[in-house]
């Protein structure tokens, strides 16, 4: 079997379009070739895959500017933390203003939005919903508890694509749309504060539980002059609630931990370690921090 004849440089680094490719004097029998894959009608890629970015990059030369990325897509975009199941899909989220007519084809799933251009942007050759607009859309999508993790990191402290005031304008513009009972459920909960989807969750468990004020990124330095950030304190009775993401027991962020809680503890801290485990029997973790504090006297600040 011959080997499929070369592409033009500009057409093997990121997916192309048909009409890219006829332009480079590539054939509509050369579109065809076994190392090419076709993740939409009239889009090709070199090889399995591309990221997700790049796909969006073809898709939009095909689809043209008046159509742009939303939902989960827009929100992936961003780098916002999905659940797996969303992050997995290999369906691309396009919208169109209304009333035109939704974009379809193999591997589209497409809107007829409403929208005012100010919901838009254009980031990275890439027309799409800006950061208020996207968490609006995801109100009809998500659980509050992701919901509320999304927002969270939008309007991070040190990311800021968003901020409260704005997401709170927006969910006021979104009227009576899907979603909008959660959405306006989820405004008093975000904090700029949280650095994961889990400690997002995690923080939602430890307020509903009402267990006591609890703050979040703590900063801490020890009597010993070493400087930590918890994850989580009840300052007055000198417990954290740290989260751990999960490593091997060998390595050397594991080995770090170690001497972090030993130098905390001796400083009179109580930590509890939580990892996802625990996050999915939120009842049973609720028990033990709370039979923890019931055991801890009450330390004047």
């Amino acid at each position: 079997m011959r080997n499929p004849a070369v592409l033009p440089p500009a057409l093997s680094s990121s997916p192309f379009t048909t009409y890219d490719a006829l332009q480079a004097g590539v054939s509509r029998h050369r579109l065809e070739g076994s190392d090419l894959t076709h993740p939409f009608r009239g889009v090709h890629v070199v090889g399995d895959g591309a990221a997700l970015i790049d796909l969006c990059r073809g898709l939009q030369r095909r689809v043209g500017e008046d159509a742009f990325f939303c939902s989960s897509t827009a929100a992936l975009l961003m780098g916002a933390p999905l659940p797996a199941r969303l992050e997995r899909v290999s369906t691309v989220h396009v919208g169109v203003r209304a009333p035109a007519t939704a974009p379809i084809g193999r591997g589209i799933r497409g809107h007829s939005i409403s929208i005012g251009r100010q919901e838009l942007m254009m980031h990275d050759g890439i027309v799409q919903t800006n950061a208020a607009r996207t968490w609006c859309d995801l109100g009809s999508v998500l659980p509050l508890a992701d919901l509320v993790a999304v927002g969270d990191y939008l309007i991070h402290r040190e990311r800021r694509l968003t901020g409260v005031q704005q997401l709170t304008t927006a969910v006021m513009r979104y009227g009576s749309r899907r979603g909008i009972r959660l959405l306006r459920a989820a405004i008093p909960l975000l904090s700029d504060r949280s650095d994961s989807r889990q400690e997002s969750r995690l923080r939602l468990i430890l307020v509903a539980a009402g267990l006591g004020e609890v703050a979040a990124n703590v900063p801490i330095t020890t009597t010993d002059g070493f400087r930590y950030r918890a994850d989580f304190a009840f300052v007055g009775r000198r417990v954290l609630v740290e989260y751990q993401s999960g490593y091997h027991e060998t390595s050397e962020q594991y080995r770090a931990d170690q001497t972090r809680r030993s130098r905390l503890e001796a400083d009179g801290w109580f930590v509890v370690e939580v990892n996802a485990d625990d996050l999915a029997d939120s009842r049973e973790l609720v028990r033990r921090l709370a039979r923890v504090l019931a055991l801890r006297p009450i330390v004047e600040l």
